[in-house]
Formats: C-alpha cells, sequence, structure tokens
C-alpha cells in the first residue's frame, strides 16, 4: 500500500471534525511537515478561522515521532484533548494504519494528592498534620468543596482539577494538592502506585502526541530536571504568549508572608539555634518591607542586602539541620519535613539570587493593596534561554494568529533568542516565518478607525473628549460593543459613565466571573463588556454579539513597570531603539490579539474604534496598523457611525 498523501491525511481530518478544508491551513500543513522532515524550525502566522490546530497536528501525526504540543490557555488544551485529537486520530488511522496514542501533561498542583486526601496536610503551627475535613465547618463554602472533592476522587481517573465540574476555590484545591517541591516522591509515598500525576508521566512516555502547557515547557527548560518525555518535535501553539509565559516561571518571590510560613514549618523540625537564626532574619526582613516603595532597585540598598545574607544563610543551615533531626511527636514525619524543607528552600534560592545580583536580573518592589509588598527578581531577558533550550536537538514550530508584527517575524524572533530570519552562522538556529493569512476578508468585514480628533491621552486624568466618542459609537451599534481598556480604573471609570449615559447593559471585568460575562455578552445582542488584559485575548463571540471592539488607548507597558523599563534601557545600551524593540512590539502584538476578537467567523462584520490619535498621528503609528488585520482605515468619525448604524439595522433585520 502507498504511503497516503498529505493532502489526502488533511481531507480526511477536516471532514471528522466537520470544519472546510482552507487554502491556508494546506500551505501551513506542507510547511509543518518540511519543518519536521528537515529538522528545522518554522514561524508561522495563522489567522482566526484558518484551522491551525489540524494544520499542524496532520503533519505530526504523519511523521510518527513523538510530538509536544504546548498551548498558553486551558481552552485550547481542552479543545484538543477532547475534540481535535480523538476525532483526527479516529480519521487518520485506517489511511496511517496505526491509531497514534496522546496524552495531556501539566504541572503536578494540577492533580490530586492522594496523600493530603487521606492523610491530611502540614499545619503551620502546630505539630503534625490536621484534617481539612474535621477543619472546615461542612456547611461553609471550603466544607462543601472539601466534601465534592473527597467524593470525585472517588470517581475520578485523572485526578486533573479541570476534569472537577464544578470547579472549586483555589484555597480548597491547595488544600489536597501538592507542588513539585513538597511531593514525596512515588517510591516514598503510600499512595506512590495510585498517585494521579505519576499515571499522566506515565501516560505521557507512552504517547505520540503530549499536550502541555508553556509553564511546564519553561520549568523543563529552566529547572533542568526532565518532566517532559523525550521528542523529537515540539509545537508552541500560541506562541505570542511564549516569552511573557516562561519570564513568569523564572520569577522568584520574596514576601513576609512567605518567609514567616518558612519559618513556622520548620521551627518544629530542627534545633532550637537554627530555627531562632531564621525567625530573627525573617523579623528582619519584615521591618524592611513595610518602609519598601514600590519600583526597581538598580543596585541592592545595604539593609536590604544584609537581611537577605541573613534570610540566606540562616535558611540553607535550616535545610541542613531538617535532614538530621527526628521529632519524635511529628505524625508522617516524611510529608512535614518535605513541606517544610519546600518552603525553605525557596526563601534561600531567591534570597540567594537576589544577593548574588546578576547582571541579567532585574529586581523590584511590588505594592498590593491585599497582600501588602513583596520583593521581586526576574531575568532581564528570557532569549538566550530560549535560544539555548528550545532550538537544539528538535525541530521547533511555533504558531499563533499573531507572530507577525509591523510587517515581519524578526520582533517575535528576536524575543525568542532568534536572529533575523535568513542570517546564516553554526550556532544560530534556522528558521523561517511563514504568514498563511486568513480565511476571511478582512478589507470588506471590518473597519478600522481611529478617532484622530481627540485630544492625546495623558497618564492620569479624566478624558471627557473621549467618553463622548465612546457613548457615541456605542450608541451607534445598538450595544454590541467589547471594551479593552489599558487599566482596570480606566474600564470602571468608562462603565459607570456609560451606565449613567445610555440604555445599554453594560457587563464589568470583577463583577463576575469571566465565563459568566462571556455567556450574558454573547446571549444578549444589546450588552457592552468591558474589561481589561484577560479579554484582550480572551473573547471568542461570533455573530452579532460583537459587532465594535473599542481600545481606549495604544496599550504601551507603564512607564514605571520595572522589568519593562529594564528591558527597554538594556536594548538601548546596546545601540537598540529600546522604545521599540519592547514598548511597541508589546503594544503591536495585544493590539493584535485585541483587534482580532472583532472577526471570529466569515459573516462578521464590524468596526475596530481606537480612541488614541497617536495610532494616526505617531511615527510609530505604522507599525502597529501593519501588525493589525488588514481592516479598512479610516478616520471619518461620521463615516464610521454610519457605518455601525447600518450593520445594527442589518443584525435587527435578520432578528439578531
Amino acid at each position: 500500500m502507498t504511503k497516503p498523501s498529505l493532502p489526502e491525511l488533511l481531507h480526511a481530518a477536516v471532514t471528522a471534525v466537520g470544519g472546510v478544508e482552507r487554502p491556508g491551513q494546506v500551505t501551513m500543513a506542507e510547511a509543518v511537515a518540511e519543518a519536521i522532515d528537515d529538522d528545522s524550525h518554522l514561524l508561522v502566522q495563522a489567522g482566526t478561522g484558518t484551522g491551525k490546530s489540524l494544520g499542524y497536528l496532520v503533519p505530526a501525526l504523519a511523521h510518527g515521532e513523538r510530538v509536544v504540543v504546548a498551548t498558553a490557555t486551558l481552552a485550547l488544551q481542552r479543545q484538543l484533548v477532547e475534540r481535535d485529537l480523538p476525532r483526527t486520530v479516529e480519521a487518520l488511522h485506517p489511511l496511517l494504519r496505526r491509531r497514534p496514542e496522546f496524552a495531556m501533561l501539566k504541572g503536578r498542583s494540577n492533580y490530586l494528592c492522594l496523600h493530603r486526601l487521606h492523610e491530611g496536610m502540614p499545619q503551620d503551627d502546630d505539630e503534625g498534620l490536621f484534617d481539612q475535613f474535621e477543619a472546615a465547618a461542612p456547611t461553609s463554602k471550603l466544607g462543601k468543596d472539601l466534601l465534592r472533592m473527597r467524593d470525585w476522587a472517588d470517581e475520578t481517573e485523572t485526578g486533573d482539577r479541570d476534569d472537577l465540574t464544578p470547579g472549586v476555590s483555589d484555597r480548597a484545591w491547595n488544600q489536597l494538592s501538592v507542588s513539585s517541591r513538597e511531593c514525596l516522591g512515588a517510591s516514598k509515598c503510600a499512595y506512590g502506585a495510585e498517585c494521579f500525576a505519576e499515571m499522566a508521566r506515565e501516560r505521557a512516555k507512552l504517547a505520540d502526541v503530549v499536550v502541555t502547557n508553556h509553564a511546564l515547557l519553561a520549568i523543563d527548560a529552566i529547572e533542568g530536571a526532565p518532566v517532559l518525555p523525550q521528542h523529537e518535535v515540539l509545537i508552541v501553539d500560541e506562541a505570542h504568549e511564549l516569552v511573557s509565559r516562561v519570564t513568569g516561571v523564572a520569577t522568584g518571590e520574596l514576601t513576609p508572608g512567605q518567609v514567616n510560613r518558612a519559618v513556622r514549618r520548620a521551627a518544629k523540625l530542627v534545633n532550637e539555634k537554627a530555627a531562632d537564626a531564621l525567625q530573627t532574619a525573617a523579623e528582619s526582613f519584615e521591618k524592611l518591607m513595610e518602609l519598601a516603595l514600590p519600583g526597581r532597585l538598580e543596585e541592592i540598598p545595604e539593609d536590604l542586602g544584609y537581611a537577605l545574607m541573613a534570610l540566606r544563610d540562616a535558611a540553607r543551615t535550616v535545610i541542613t539541620a531538617i535532614g538530621a533531626t527526628r521529632d519524635k511527636s511529628v505524625q508522617d514525619e516524611n510529608a512535614v519535613r518535605k513541606q517544610a524543607l519546600a518552603a525553605v528552600e525557596n526563601v534561600h534560592a531567591v534570597a540567594e539570587r537576589i544577593s548574588n545580583g546578576s547582571e541579567y536580573d532585574v529586581v523590584w518592589y511590588e505594592r498590593h493593596d491585599r497582600f501588602g509588598a513583596s520583593l521581586r527578581v526576574a531575568p532581564l531577558s528570557v532569549s538566550g534561554l530560549l535560544r539555548e533550550k528550545l532550538f537544539s536537538e528538535r525541530s521547533v514550530v511555533l504558531t499563533s494568529a499573531t507572530l507577525k508584527l509591523g510587517g515581519d517575524f524578526n520582533g517575535v524572533g528576536a524575543s525568542l533568542g532568534l536572529a533575523p530570519e535568513g542570517s546564516g552562522g553554526e550556532d544560530v538556529p534556522q528558521w523561517k516565518g511563514l504568514d498563511v493569512g486568513s480565511p476571511f476578508d478582512y478589507p470588506k468585514q471590518g473597519i478600522l478607525y481611529v478617532a484622530r480628533h481627540l485630544a492625546t491621552p495623558g497618564r492620569e486624568g479624566s478624558r471627557g473628549d473621549m467618553m463622548d466618542e465612546l457613548a457615541e459609537l456605542v450608541e451607534a451599534a445598538g450595544g454590541r460593543t467589547l471594551g479593552l481598556f489599558s487599566s482596570m480604573r480606566a474600564a470602571q471609570a468608562a462603565a459607570e459613565e456609560l451606565r449613567g449615559r445610555l440604555d445599554k447593559p453594560i457587563l464589568l471585568q470583577g463583577e463576575e466571573t469571566l465565563g459568566e460575562l462571556i455567556k450574558t455578552f454573547a446571549g444578549d445582542a444589546e450588552t457592552c463588556l468591558f474589561g481589561t488584559l484577560s479579554l484582550w485575548q480572551g473573547v471568542d463571540v461570533p455573530g452579532p454579539g460583537c459587532q465594535l471592539v473599542v481600545m481606549d488607548r495604544i496599550p504601551f507597558p507603564r512607564p514605571d513597570d520595572p522589568l519593562m523599563s529594564a528591558r527597554q534601557k538594556a536594548v538601548e545600551e546596546a545601540g537598540g531603539n529600546g522604545f521599540m524593540a519592547v514598548a511597541a512590539t508589546h503594544a503591536a502584538l495585544l493590539m493584535a490579539q485585541g483587534a482580532g476578537r472583532l472577526v471570529r467567523a466569515t459573516g462578521d462584520r464590524g468596526v475596530v474604534a481606537v480612541l488614541d490619535p497617536r495610532l494616526a498621528n505617531a511615527r510609530y503609528g505604522s507599525y502597529l496598523r501593519a501588525s493589525l488585520p488588514d481592516f479598512w482605515y479610516t478616520t471619518d468619525r461620521n463615516q464610521v457611525r454610519r457605518s455601525l448604524a447600518a450593520i445594527d439595522a442589518a443584525a435587527k433585520q435578520d432578528g439578531k
């Protein structure tokens, strides 16, 4: 039997999921197959509606070697494992004459811990362990969640948090899960043979396709202890998110609360002298943090330096002492010791990292209304780490609807540690960029309107002219508006103002769960939804429910963002354009994602309105516009109101 061709396989898969083949999808599948065969790297931009999941799954399954697919969102992970992969495998099985296996793998804390469930969890301020089920009142929300989780533990096959519906609070979940540092290890745990996390790892070792997330991919790359099974091909979907997810994993944090928890957990397990030294260091650190002002620390102040060295040294002594002390009164000493060790090791690692003062790290204070002050440290750049850990020894395909910024892939490529496309050299990963377009006719389906007549937004203060413009646009659109704001304060102010002015329901992020808000927004055409960052990329509402997407201003990073401003400064010191490389790239990526909320299906029509004249007037405006879908562009306010009214009238005529 001759080997089936890629178009045949793709056709079978697309038919199985009830989709339609798109030219862009075929082009993408061929390019992915070529990259895998050549052992090379590919950045591929595939617009909404291209069917990119099948564009990479089909060539990956046809290749036959193990593939890891890493996504940023749980929604896409679920879609791949519950819908796309089962149907695709079923469709390809007769043609490939084999049935590829697939599995999902997440970080350990995403799985229920049977040891915690049956033995209880270590308590901070008392000896041994305590029973969470007795401690929580059975009528409380926490008590009900814990009881439901106990029942669920008897019936679940995966122990995966996402399989528990309805979900439970973080507080409840944390009582019955452990981090990888707190885990006893399968060989030392009485429940090791039944452990959900271990079973997930075993399934992954046997699978042809392993679906995971960016965070676990980052942990696998950074920590050097392999979490993912050996694989020949890595596919990163939603790749525009990768740098921020890797940065998040590589960021360390110290707070007084966290240090005090470590002290309490270790106190019963070490000699008095070691415990006292850690307690004293913790108190000094807490006093300093009470005075901490938010902002970057270009140099570590002397008093903070001493406090961190004291914490580091005391934590190191405790780590050594925990291994030698056995307290006979402690029940299940292994679990208590492991949790204490995890807490103290984290304090030691962050205190040592900041004390060592690498030029490649950025250190800053942050203040939170609820949680107080924290000291944070993050890498100035993750590009070198990604170049070294991601692109060696395997073929990598990175895909997203937004990878091409300002007309090329080099901006995103640089953030991933890649030299400009086509650059030669032995140690330089070779890659190519491909834009397979979109099945949508953007110039006919959408308008990009820039309110050029408005005043340039300042850092603070009310924007009366912007509020007037927003109210008029929402009125013309008949509601149907997704408002994307650069800050929660701006979203709240706009919601408050428009609730007073217009007879349209205005939903505000934070007043209900995101899922509920989106459901209500999609279900009623007149409803508007206002919010901030997670809405810029998390909303998928095809049809007439969303016909106007408004951005209040260009979403540059805040000037006082310590990490972004440090990255910008570093580019400038190296002779580059820091503003374009960092701030403009950040804004372009968010705006491209935000504008992508408008057209989600071939019948969608609408307007993306940017209420910031800099998009039309500033020199960098053309770079940002080139990063957006190719909508028809105008600055004519009357034209846009007429268009919105016509789109609203057409939707009402269709009864929507």
